[in-house]
């Protein structure tokens, strides 16, 4: 299995706070992580740092073998690393369809103007495609602040797709989203990302969703890894049961893990 992404001693400090410490971790071709951890665990950090959002203090970051320290987001995006974020990062005064083709234009790196040509038929056909694959194309027309929580997310992460990506990072893909929602809603997604062929790592506090979609988990605290394997391996590690989720698991839900 090649490896996609790879980080090398990856250390974020703010001060005297080491938010990350030492993070090497490397992410295989195809693979779905999941990326656990309680608030101020150092996983937004690894993240952020990964994208080009925040730099790193010390260490190094391969994506496909390329450095992509000091990069900026949207050159890691044009490298094949897409992102969706906790909250979705929509325009709200446009229609979905249009949120859409703004994240090809992106993607494209085209110095479009958005009071230009912007919507072409090619970009059009293509953005209706992937809504279609989501099962948000019935919204295509209608404002994106006017969808429910749920669509906007799916959106949101067609809007990462689109690029054709190598790797898709995903910031808590259910957060905001009913409980009748979240299982429907990663099945669409990781449908999406399994027929594209895209690695994906994930952040999640749901346990019952890393549990089920992921093939490894990275579990974070104090801004380091603590545990690093299969879903049965990681969520029943003690320190795991400690530290990251305390009491409160349903050891059952470990039956449908990958």
């Amino acid at each position: 299995m090649s490896t996609v992404l790879e980080t090398r001693n990856l250390t974020k400090s703010f001060g005297e706070v080491k938010a990350a410490k030492s993070l090497n971790v490397g992410i295989g071709k195809g693979e779905v992580v999941g990326v656990i951890g309680s608030n101020g665990a150092g996983k937004t950090t690894f993240i952020n740092m990964v994208t080009g959002y925040l730099a790193p203090t010390e260490g190094d970051i391969l994506f496909d073998g390329q450095s992509v320290v000091g990069r900026l987001p949207r050159d890691i995006t044009r490298l094949g690393m897409a992102r969706s974020f906790q909250v979705a990062q929509l325009f709200p005064k446009f229609t979905v369809l249009d949120n859409v083709i703004a994240a090809l234009v992106a993607a494209e790196g085209t110095k479009a103007s958005f009071f230009g040509p912007f919507t072409t038929a090619a970009r059009r056909k293509k953005a209706e495609a992937v809504l279609e694959e989501f099962g948000v194309a019935n919204y295509s027309r209608s404002l994106v602040s006017t969808v429910p929580q749920g669509a906007r997310k799916l959106v949101d992460i067609a809007m990462a797709l689109i690029s054709n990506p190598s790797m898709l990072l995903l910031d808590e893909p259910t957060s905001g989203v009913s409980i009748e929602e979240k299982f429907p809603l990663m099945d669409t997604v990781m449908n999406a990302v399994k027929k594209h062929g895209v690695t994906v790592l994930f952040v999640e506090h749901d346990m019952e969703i890393v549990a089920r979609y992921v093939s490894r988990i990275l579990a974070f605290y104090s801004g380091e890894i603590i545990s690093d394997g299969p879903p049965q391996e990681v969520l029943r590690d003690p320190k795991v049961q400690e530290l990251v989720i305390g009491h409160h698991l349903d050891i059952s839900i470990l039956g449908d893990a990958t």
